[in-house]
Parts: structure tokens; C-alpha cells; sequence
């Protein structure tokens, strides 16, 4: 692991060495916006370092519960429940609902968490081809004999930045009885018209489904929450052990999640400009002859192939001053190893030509046998 020296931003010091910064999950440029740095501060100051305990016994501070109203009106939902990461929150929502009476159903590009979680509910695990409508249909068409069923997907998924189809999957879910539970970690607060991720980016209703998010990503803090009906939330609050048997988060992190929240909520000037990121870096790649698709999404897949030749790829991007790690095998499939390159909103014209230009220099010289 290389270690990070100062903040979470476009330009960072990693390993002493200052680096473009082009893996980071920080899209709206807010882990070190100066209002959230400020309100995470002052929370510190007022409420100390640490809440002290669960918060079904002492550490439900005011601050967590402002932070669950805001989420739920945030997301058009009844309620919310906060957990300290975002993969306790899948593994509590998912172990407290389904059990082995049950189906769960998975897309099998869906994120670790989501995995793990449903490997832990005993219930009886189908998984589908990544995105493949047809078969999830086929495999609902066939489960009669179990007593609730779950179909299970990441919204945006975090390696190769595409969609799920989500109004299929909801529709395909409601004529089968199936409850359709969708982890948005990668779309809250990025897609969608106001930020509300990408149940709003389709029209969708979000109260025909189970929304689960992260405040670690777009929203620059910590935690993982979970956005529903009261009946949800409660019974979640009630069942859930990884939110029962932990600390509760830190005033500090609340407090930068809801000052977070309230930039992301009125940013639409920062997912603009992170679009038009996006748009610039897939045109200069397309210019520069490097394949990567075009998303909707600020992660953009550039696939190598070979483990090792990305692995190289990376250490001379780190050398030229651009971060951006490989990501290779049990990651992704054999012989899809790539660079992933995450965007924010931060980055300037001349951060993304600069990396277009470095990225297209080591390439060349990887597909050339060069150095």
C-alpha cells in the first residue's frame, strides 16, 4: 500500500511523490472542501473524538439521527438508517432480511460486500451473467418454492463505471413478488438531476425498493446508510447486528457528512463540471486511439489484459506523476486486468489533457515493448 501524506484531492502526495490524483472515489471534490472540513471541526470541538459506544446503549448523538432525517428526505424515503461503513451496511441489510427459506439473486459483477452479505443469510444464492435481464427472468420464473425473494444489484458498478438497468430489474422483481434491494454506493450523489443517485438518473420511485448508499464517496466522509419505509429502518435498527453490536460513527464524521450532504444537494454546479470531466477524458482517449467506453459515470475502464502489463502500465504512470493503480485478478476476470481512472469534479482542463497525454505516453511504450 502507498501511503498518502495530506488530504484527498486532485493532487496528492503519495509515497512522497506528487501525483495527479486518478483513483480516487472523492467525485464532487468534498473530503477536503473547506465548509465540510470546518463543520467536522467544530463537531470534534463540541463532541469530542469518539461517540463512545452503540448506539442502541450511549452513542446515538443528535448528530446521527439529523444525518438519518436528512438522508431519508434526501432520498425521497419514509426513514434512514446510518451504519459506520458502507459494506456493513449491505451485510446488515442483507443477513437481517433474508434467510435460508429464502432466494437471493445477484448480479455477478455485484460489489464484495454484496457477495459476502448474501454468502451469510444462508439463503439460496442464483446468480446471473453480469446485466443479463434474461436470465435473472428465467431464474424468477423458477422459484416458486421459496418464501421471499431478493434480487440484488450494485446501481453503478465500480469497476468498469456502467449501469445497472434498473427499471427492468424493477419490473421484472414486482411481477415475480421479488423485492429488488439496490446498493447506489457509486451513483448517490453523482447521478441523477439533484444528486439523489441513480433511482432518480431512471425516474424510478424509490419507494418501490430497498437504497442503500455510502457517505464515503461522493460525499467525501464516512459510513454506509440504508433508505426505506420506517417499518425498514426499524426492524433494521432492531435486527441488524452490524449496526447493534458497534461504536456508533464519530460527531466529526457526522458532522462532515451533513455539511457534505447539503453541498452535493445544491451542487449541481459540481456534477456538471464533473459530466463535462468525464466527456473531455473519453474525447482525448478517442483522439488518442486508447479504447474505453463512454459512461455516464466518472469511472472510466482502460483494459490492458495482461496482470502484469497493467501492473507495469501503473508503475510508470506513477513515475510520470499520475496516480492510477491497475486493478487485475480476483478483481476483475483473467485477462481484463486495467486501469481504472476515477474523476472529480475538482479536476481542471489541464488535469485531464495532462493525463490523457501520460496515459496515451505509457501505453504506446507498454503496447511497443518500450520503456
Amino acid at each position: 500500500m502507498r501511503s498518502l501524506t495530506g488530504p484527498q484531492d486532485t493532487w496528492i502526495t503519495i509515497d512522497s511523490k506528487w501525483c495527479l490524483n486518478l483513483s480516487s472515489n472523492n467525485y464532487l471534490g468534498l473530503a477536503d472542501h473547506p465548509l465540510v472540513v470546518e463543520a467536522a471541526q467544530n463537531c470534534l470541538a463540541e463532541f469530542g473524538a469518539g461517540a463512545g459506544g452503540s448506539r442502541l446503549i450511549s452513542g446515538n448523538l443528535e448528530l446521527s439521527s439529523q444525518l438519518e432525517k436528512r438522508l431519508a428526505e434526501f432520498k425521497h424515503c419514509e426513514d434512514s438508517i446510518v451504519f459506520p461503513t458502507g459494506y456493513m451496511a449491505n451485510l446488515g441489510t442483507l443477513t437481517s432480511l433474508a434467510t435460508k427459506s429464502d432466494l437471493v439473486i445477484l448480479d455477478k459483477l455485484n460489489h464484495a460486500s454484496l457477495i459476502d452479505a448474501a454468502r451469510n443469510t444462508g439463503a439460496t444464492i442464483r446468480v446471473y451473467q453480469h446485466l443479463d435481464v434474461k436470465k435473472l427472468t428465467s431464474i424468477l420464473a423458477c422459484s416458486g418454492e421459496y418464501r421471499r425473494k431478493f434480487v440484488v444489484t450494485d446501481a453503478v458498478f465500480s469497476v468498469d463505471g456502467d449501469l445497472a438497468p434498473l427499471p427492468d430489474l424493477l419490473d421484472i422483481a414486482e411481477q415475480h413478488g421479488a423485492i429488488l434491494i439496490v446498493d447506489d454506493a457509486h451513483g448517490t450523489g453523482v447521478m441523477g438531476a439533484s444528486g439523489r443517485g441513480t433511482v432518480e438518473h431512471f425516474g424510478l420511485d424509490p419507494r418501490s425498493l430497498i437504497n442503500i448508499g455510502t457517505l464515503g464517496k461522493a460525499f467525501g466522509s464516512l459510513g454506509g446508510f440504508v433508505c426505506g419505509s420506517k417499518v425498514l429502518v426499524d426492524y433494521l435498527r432492531n435486527r441488524a447486528r452490524t449496526f447493534i453490536y458497534t461504536t456508533g460513527l464519530p460527531a466529526s464524521v457526522v458532522g462532515a457528512a451533513l455539511a457534505a450532504l447539503e453541498l452535493a444537494e445544491s451542487g449541481d454546479g459540481l456534477r456538471q463540471q464533473l459530466r463535462r470531466n468525464s466527456r473531455q477524458l473519453i474525447e482525448g482517449l478517442a483522439q488518442a486511439k486508447i479504447d474505453a467506453p463512454h459512461r455516464d459515470t466518472p469511472i472510466v475502464p482502460i483494459i490492458v489484459g495482461d496482470s502484469e502489463a497493467a501492473v507495469q502500465a501503473a508503475q510508470k504512470l506513477f513515475e510520470a506523476g499520475v496516480y492510477c493503480p491497475a486493478l487485475r485478478p480476483p478483481t476483475v476476470p483473467e485477462g481484463t486486468a486495467r486501469l481504472r481512472v476515477s474523476l472529480m469534479a475538482t479536476h481542471t482542463e489541464e488535469d485531464i489533457k495532462l493525463a490523457v497525454e501520460t496515459l496515451a505516453q505509457v501505453l504506446s511504450a507498454n503496447q511497443s515493448g518500450g520503456s
